[in-house]
């Protein structure tokens, strides 16, 4: 069996590959279940959807997002970036491209108890990993990961109301919406430093993997 196309890894997938295995020299779990994915999505020609409320969010204020950071950061006027890249061994589309030496990612909290107030470090270990690959790409050598906690928008606050036992729209919907709140509860700014070894690290995982899908590729 012939596939067209060489394993790489998008970036905002790259913590799936980077689990270590238990047993020296194996790939972990995860990255062969990550791996086993891709090739049955190359073999069949099909995609698996993934969605959920909270990337539903993420994806329907993405613009606003970028708009509300625009006025907070002293930073000029924030645009979504469209440009995709591609290397040897990842490809991704950043979300912000400040200039050449400053990438900005911006996720969306669903709601004010998810909002990481008082992190302070990521936590997401998939997110450090993914801005890694960004950098890799872009050349960059800073990146901000920034949270931001945005009014939801309200076909998703009505679709919530429906399985809630709240019995008042109006009192349900304030929960979900953050104007009145200051801009510092709003934005939360992680700086993730550039680190080449982990780079190197992603590239030598996504070898591993090339050679897991000849495998594959044989045992079928």
């Amino acid at each position: 069996m012939m596939i067209n196309e060489i394993f790489k890894i998008r970036c905002s997938a790259i913590g799936n590959i980077m689990t270590n295995s238990r047993k020296k020299g194996e790939l972990s779990k995860t990255t062969q279940s990550y791996v086993q994915l891709w090739l049955k999505e190359k073999i069949y020609a099909r995609r698996k959807m993934i969605q959920s409320k909270y990337m539903d969010k993420g994806n329907m204020v993405e613009d606003a997002s970028i708009e509300y950071l625009s006025g907070l950061l002293g930073l000029g006027e924030l645009k979504k970036n469209e440009s995709f890249f591609q290397g040897e061994y990842m490809t991704g589309t950043p979300d912000v491209i400040v200039n050449p030496d400053l990438l900005i990612d911006v996720k969306n909290s669903w709601d004010f108890s998810t909002f990481p107030l008082f992190d302070t470090e990521v936590s997401n270990k998939d997110y450090y990993w993914q801005a890694q690959g960004y950098m890799n790409l872009t050349g960059a050598k800073n990146y901000k990961l920034i949270y931001t906690l945005m009014n939801t928008p309200p076909e998703l606050v009505e679709k919530e109301f429906r399985y809630s036992p709240a019995q008042d729209y109006d009192l349900f919907e304030m929960d979900y919406n953050y104007e009145n709140v200051e801009d510092k509860c709003r934005v939360k700014v992680f700086d993730i430093e550039r680190n080449d070894e982990d780079i190197e690290a992603i590239k030598g995982r996504v070898i591993e993997c090339r050679e897991y899908v000849d495998q594959l590729i044989e045992a079928i």
